[in-house]
């Protein structure tokens, strides 16, 4: 039996840990305690004594491909990039939420409707607590879905537990919270690591993951630290101040909103440096075991690309637009929206898997590193 020992050996110390947080946030959720996420984000042994060694938090890692099989066949996935039911391209209806979210706002648009429909008492999301860095965050009321929205710069220093190398993409975390509060029904956000590893507690049964009732997965091209240096660099590259920004957003570039209201973008190609390293090896662009993917990419700006992959997600998707919580782009505006969306989104899926699949190529026959 495989443990977490075993995870550390065969995916830290290569570099390859996604820091999603599956395996510490179960551990902890079920009371076994042994362990924990540490200051930069990294699962770690909180108290080796407690560990019984039952080998499940390497059977849930998202780099073990432990499960795989059971967890495809699960999700009725299928190539090249998961289940597809329907692509759309929408946005919330309501003002705030828009001007407060990232794109058109419809993953807090979703979340606050099923809020309002009693249908989750709910959301493991993720809030910011500083410049760049977001935490895992159980919000039980509307109030805090909307407050945890978009990826707002906050000048104020709020950085108590965390490290000064911010990240923007937190790990999946309050399972434990969830449980303590007896929450039966939870929508999780999370990136595709995130979505991948709750997928593999589910195929086990394993308790908490029965409470999470939909996933709803964000497209991501890697989780980006941003130290002191790569603060510099970045304001360097576009000539600002960070002081004059109001918040930004990460699609197929890196678009800065400034208070004036105008934007400046930065190339991802000019961000590699920054990406974490354990992305550059992972295969899922858009959250291909979520109920409904999320992203910009392939929306115009102000507007979100959705996926539903399950009948679940879809069902959740119409049933807002009825209550009118979310608007679809117009088809006279644009009548192959939905078609030149779903292209952009394969064609940057397929080119986040090619890479993957060099890079791994690259590891074969290599000494290990070990990657902090």
């Amino acid at each position: 039996m495989k443990t977490f020992f075993n995870l550390v050996q065969e995916v830290q110390k290569p570099g390859l840990c996604f820091r999603c947080g599956g395996c510490a946030a179960f551990c902890t959720a079920i009371n076994y305690g042994a362990l924990e996420i540490n200051d930069n984000g990294k699962p770690v042994y909180g108290d080796l004594e407690k560990c019984i060694e039952c080998g499940l938090c390497y059977s849930i890692c998202p780099e073990i491909n432990d499960l795989d099989e059971e967890t495809k066949r699960q999700a009725a996935w299928s190539e090249p990039m998961g289940r597809v039911i329907e692509t759309t391209v929408l946005r919330s209806t309501q003002k705030k939420v828009r001007e407060r979210a990232s794109d058109g706002g419809v993953v807090t648009a979703v979340l606050l409707h099923l809020f309002e429909r009693n249908r989750i008492d709910g959301a493991i999301v993720s809030r910011p607590v500083g410049k760049f860095q977001r935490e895992p965050y159980l919000a039980t009321t509307p109030e805090e879905i909307l407050e945890s929205a978009g990826l707002f710069f906050d000048t104020a220093h709020r950085m108590k537990r965390l490290s000064d190398e911010y990240m923007t993409f937190s790990t999946i975390g309050e399972l434990d919270p969830m449980v303590k509060k007896g929450l039966k029904r939870v929508a999780l956000v999370g990136t595709p690591c995130q979505i991948r590893s709750l997928r593999k507690m589910q195929v086990l049964n394993l308790i908490p993951s029965d409470a999470i009732k939909i996933c709803l997965g964000l497209f991501c091209s890697g989780n980006y630290t941003f130290g002191i240096k790569e603060q510099q660099y970045l304001a360097d590259i576009a000539g600002i101040s960070w002081n004059d920004v109001a918040k930004f957003n990460l699609k197929d570039k890196l678009i800065i909103t400034m208070k004036s209201g105008s934007q400046k973008t930065i190339s991802l190609d000019d961000m590699v440096s920054m990406k974490r390293y354990a992305c550059h090896y992972c295969s899922d662009y858009s959250a291909e075991f979520s109920d409904i993917s999320f992203g910009g990419l392939g929306a115009q700006e102000g507007w979100t690309t959705v996926i539903s992959r399950t009948p679940l997600g879809r069902a959740v998707l119409a049933d807002s637009r009825s209550a009118d919580r979310i608007e679809q782009i117009k088809i006279e505006d644009n009548p192959e929206f939905a078609s030149h969306a779903l292209k952009e989104v394969r064609k940057t899926s397929l080119a986040k898997k090619k890479n993957a699949r060099y890079k791994r190529r690259s590891l074969m026959g290599q000494s290990v590193q070990v990657k902090i």
